[in-house]
C-alpha cells in the first residue's frame, strides 16, 4: 500500500471543545465552500447534475485537511462521505475527498514512541529488526507500521492514535448537536439511537483486543478459502491499543480500475466481494462491517483478496437475517405486501405510517432493489442507480417524509452493503447478484434445507467464536 503520509505529523486535538472547534470549522469550510447560490441551487435542485455539491479544490481541500487532523469518529463520517463521493460531490472535489480513505495525518514520532513503550514497554525496539517509522497508511483512529521482529516474522502493526477513543464519546455528542441544531436531520427524526449505535460501535473499533479476536473468528471462518487471505494476529505484540498481524501484499482493491488489470479480473474480484458479503449475512451471522476499499488488498501474483480490520465487525440477530430474507424475497417477487413487511421488520417503515408515505418507500426500497431484480448481470458500470436513488431520498427528505428510525443495528449492515455495490461500480463490474442471492431464498418448508442455510456453518462459527470478547459479539 503505498504511504500518503508525512513523517512528521500533527498532534490529535483531544478535548470536547478542541474538537468541537476543529468539527464547527469543518462546517464552515463546507458552507463557505458551497457558497449561497449552491446551498440554494442543493436546496432547489430536483434533477441532473445540479444535485452535487460543487466545491472548489482549495475549499475541498481545506475541508479533507481538516478531518484528516482531527482523526476519530469524525474522519470516519468523511470517510463514509468519501466512498464514492462522484455521486454527491463534483468529480473534482470527489477526488480530493477520496484521499481520506488512507490519508489521516500521522501522529508525530514523539507521541508513536509514547504509545509503544507504553504498549509493548520502554524497550520495544529490542523486539525489532527493522521497524519503519514511516507509516504505510494512517486512517481514522490509527496508523499502520511494517516491521520485522528478530524471529523474522514480517508485520503489519496498527497503533492506535492517542487520545482517539477517549474523544468517541465528545465526537459523538457534538455531532449530535450539530444534527439537532443545524436542520441536519428531518423533522421528528430523534437522531439519538442510530448515534447511539454509533458511539458503541466506535468503541469496540477502538479496541484492538476485540478486533483481534474478530479476526481470529473471521480467519477461521474463511480457512482455505483459495480466493480470500485473512491476516493471522500475533498476540505476543498486540494489545488494547496495538495490534500486530502478518504483512501482506497487495494494491487497494479499488487500484484494480488501473489499465493492466482486464474487465474479466474486475467482474471477479467485484463477484467474489459480492458473494461474501451474502456469506457473511447468511452463512457466517457475522459481518466485517467497514466497507472502506483500503481493508481490501488485492494480490496480482495469487489472485486472492486480502481482508483487513475487523474493529467494525459485528454478529447478525437471527431476527435480522430473516427480515432481510423476507425483503429480498419480496423485492424479487415486486409484492408490495412483502416489501412493506419485511421494511417494517427491519424498521425501515413505521407500522402505521400513513399509506401514501408508505407507499413512496415502497417505492424507494423497490428502486434501491434494482440489483437484484434484474435478470442476469447486472451492469454497475452504465447503471444510473447511485444518482437516481440519492434524487429520490433527497426529495423525500425535502417533502418530510423520513420519520421513522430504522432498527439501529441495520445502519452498519447498510453501510457493508452499500460499500460492496460501490466497490462494483469503482470496478465497473458486471456481477449477478440476483442468481448468487436466491439459494438464500428458498423455502422449502423441510427442515435443514435452504430455508436456513446459515445453519450449515452456524457450528463452524461457533467454534471459532469461542475466543471473541461479549463486546464483539454483542
Amino acid at each position: 500500500m503505498a504511504s500518503k503520509t508525512s513523517t512528521t505529523g500533527l498532534a490529535v486535538p483531544s478535548k470536547r471543545l478542541s474538537r468541537l472547534w476543529h468539527m464547527g470549522r469543518a462546517t464552515t469550510d463546507f458552507a463557505a465552500g458551497i457558497g449561497l447560490r449552491g446551498m440554494i441551487d442543493m436546496a432547489r435542485s430536483r434533477e441532473g447534475d445540479g444535485q452535487r455539491i460543487r466545491l472548489s479544490p482549495a475549499a475541498t481541500e481545506r475541508l479533507t485537511n481538516r478531518l484528516a487532523r482531527m482523526r476519530g469518529a469524525v474522519m470516519k463520517m468523511g470517510q463514509l462521505m468519501s466512498m464514492d463521493g462522484s455521486d454527491v460531490f463534483t468529480p473534482e472535489a470527489a477526488e480530493i475527498m477520496a484521499t481520506l480513505r488512507d490519508r489521516a495525518e500521522p501522529m508525530p514520532l514523539s507521541q508513536l514512541n509514547r504509545v509503544l513503550t507504553a504498549e509493548l514497554g520502554k524497550d520495544w525496539n529490542k523486539q525489532f529488526k527493522r521497524f519503519e517509522f514511516q507509516p504505510i497508511a494512517a486512517a481514522s483512529i490509527g496508523q499502520v507500521h511494517r516491521a520485522e521482529t528478530r524471529d523474522g516474522r514480517r508485520l503489519a502493526l496498527k497503533v492506535q492514535f492517542p487520545g482517539v477513543r477517549e474523544s468517541i464519546d465528545s465526537d459523538i455528542a457534538n455531532l449530535g448537536f450539530l444534527s439537532s441544531n443545524f436542520g441536519m436531520m428531518p423533522e421528528g427524526f430523534d437522531p439519538k439511537p442510530m448515534l447511539e449505535e454509533a458511539r458503541l460501535q466506535l468503541h469496540q473499533e477502538a479496541d484492538y483486543e476485540a478486533e483481534a479476536a474478530s479476526l481470529q473468528a473471521y480467519r477461521a471462518l474463511i480457512g482455505d478459502d483459495p480466493d480470500f487471505l485473512v491476516p493471522a494476529v500475533h498476540e505476543d505484540l498486540s494489545t488494547s491499543r496495538v495490534l500486530a498481524m502478518d504483512f501482506a501484499d497487495g494494491v487497494s482493491i479499488d487500484q484494480l480500475t488501473a489499465s493492466q488489470y482486464s474487465r474479466s479480473e474486475r467482474n471477479r474480484v467485484a463477484t467474489l466481494m459480492s458473494r461474501l458479503m451474502i456469506r457473511e449475512l447468511f452463512d457466517f451471522a457475522l459481518m466485517q462491517t467497514d466497507p472502506n476499499f483500503g481493508n481490501f488488498l488485492y494480490d496480482a501474483e495469487s489472485r486472492r483478496i486480502v481482508l483487513l480490520d475487523f474493529g467494525a465487525t459485528r454478529a447478525v440477530p437471527p431476527a435480522l437475517i430473516d427480515g432481510y430474507r423476507v425483503l429480498a424475497r419480496a423485492t424479487i417477487a415486486n409484492d408490495r405486501a412483502g416489501i412493506r413487511h419485511g421494511a417494517i421488520a427491519l424498521g425501515y417503515i413505521g407500522d402505521e405510517i400513513p399509506a401514501e408515505q408508505a407507499a413512496r418507500l415502497i417505492d424507494l426500497v423497490s428502486l434501491s432493489s434494482e440489483i437484484i431484480t434484474s435478470d442476469g448481470p447486472y451492469d454497475f458500470g452504465s447503471s444510473t442507480l447511485f444518482e437516481r436513488v440519492f434524487a429520490r431520498g433527497r426529495d423525500m427528505f425535502q417533502d418530510k417524509q423520513f420519520s421513522h428510525m430504522p432498527e439501529p443495528a441495520t445502519m452498519f449492515l447498510q453501510r457493508k452493503f452499500a460499500g460492496i455495490f460501490m466497490l462494483c461500480r469503482r470496478l465497473r463490474a458486471e456481477v449477478d447478484l440476483r442468481a448468487m442471492l436466491e439459494p438464500y431464498l428458498l423455502d422449502t418448508g423441510v427442515p435443514g434445507t435452504l430455508t436456513d442455510p446459515s445453519q450449515a456453518t452456524r457450528s463452524d462459527f461457533a467454534n471459532a467464536a469461542d475466543q471473541v470478547s461479549p463486546a464483539t459479539l454483542a
